[in-house]
């Protein structure tokens, strides 16, 4: 039977995968809302296709933080210390892109919202990139030594990989944004959302093969439960392709959905390779992080795995219902709050 540690992993590992998918699409369309616009007007409503949703989106993450320090307080201790510079960072972008919502609309002038405006562009460019580089240092493995703790300054994170996977998260993120907008504008609007997609497109599929062919090579993470499971990030590509591809005739929601199945199956890969390894030590397997030795007492997975199917399905009820009541397509003549 499956023991609590490994259900906690699992659920861990769907919260991270939804937080991906969801969050993908708002740092993409954050990225691009401030270029693709041509006045105040049309920012206003490429901005106003995440309105509804950024908060809720970003809810997964925090849970995932949250799980990861209830269920498995080793791995959140030595994830966060380890990684304090970046996740700070990222920590700091994600405020400050919160904030540029909430203030954009605040005062009339053009100083005023182009500098949130900014805000939100950096605050969503950041993030992509210093989870790439955080994902492709678990997969390559970092120096943990024999009590948990990670050694060594932030620049040996670093390296070629890791840059490659920061890049790489970036343009997914990004394709994955365009395809967002694409299903909930119209005219003009959607017209140059397709356009950058098909401009950015090849160099998102290219970086994603390079960072599946590269991870091959540099960690066991693909292989780890044997060569077929390298079928996983492969398959990735494929629908990522699919989804790109200006010849594919699956419309604007299929191609939506064929860029969210790329991040599944991406993500899913990195932490099915990783099991049962939670962190994986570069200077010894015998120091590695697992399910087992970082989690909490059978009592508290017990207790948490009660209250988390109880309350589960009315989260995900409520998040469902706001993706239906805000599924209307916007138009240049749209005006909300932000």
């Amino acid at each position: 039977m499956m023991s609590l540690a490994e259900f906690w992993f699992i659920l861990i590992t769907i919260l991270f995968i939804g937080f991906f998918v969801l969050e993908g699409f708002d740092f993409g369309v954050g990225m691009v809302s401030r270029f693709l616009g041509k006045d105040d007007r049309e920012k206003r409503v490429y901005i106003n296709t995440i309105g509804p949703f950024w908060d809720a989106n970003e809810v997964w993450l925090i849970t995932a933080g949250g799980a990861m320090f209830a269920a498995f307080p080793h791995w959140y201790a030595t994830m966060f210390s380890g990684f304090y510079i970046p996740l700070v960072f990222m920590l700091l972008a994600l405020i400050i892109r919160g904030v540029s919502f909430e203030f954009r609309s605040k005062e009339e002038s053009y100083k005023w919202r182009n500098t949130w405006d900014w805000a939100l562009t950096i605050g969503s460019f950041l993030p992509p990139i210093l989870w790439g580089v955080v994902l492709a240092n678990f997969m390559t493995g970092m120096p943990i030594n024999e009590n948990k703790e990670m050694v060594g300054g932030f620049l040996q994170f670093l390296h070629p990989f890791a840059l490659l996977g920061g890049v790489m998260l970036l343009f997914l993120f990004l394709v994955h944004g365009l395809q967002f907008i694409s299903i909930r504008t119209t005219g003009d609007l959607n017209d140059r959302a397709k356009a950058l997609s098909k401009k950015v497109a090849p160099i998102a599929l290219v970086l994603f093969l390079a960072f599946i062919i590269t991870g091959y090579f540099v960690s066991d993470v693909f292989t780890y439960h044997g060569q077929t499971f390298v079928v996983l990030p492969i398959m990735g590509f494929v629908a990522l392709l699919w989804g790109l591809s200006s010849k594919s005739s699956v419309g604007e929601r299929g191609r939506f959905a064929l860029t969210t199945v790329s991040i599944i199956l991406l993500t899913a890969s990195i932490f099915i390779g990783m099991f049962p390894r939670v962190m994986i030590s570069s200077i010894s397997d015998a120091y590695s992080l697992t399910v087992y030795n970082a989690a909490s007492g059978a009592y508290t997975l017990k207790l948490m795995s009660y209250f988390s199917i109880a309350l589960l399905p009315f989260v995900l009820g409520y998040q469902a219902w706001s993706y239906y009541i805000f599924r209307k397509r916007l138009k240049k003549e749209d005006e909300l709050e932000y």
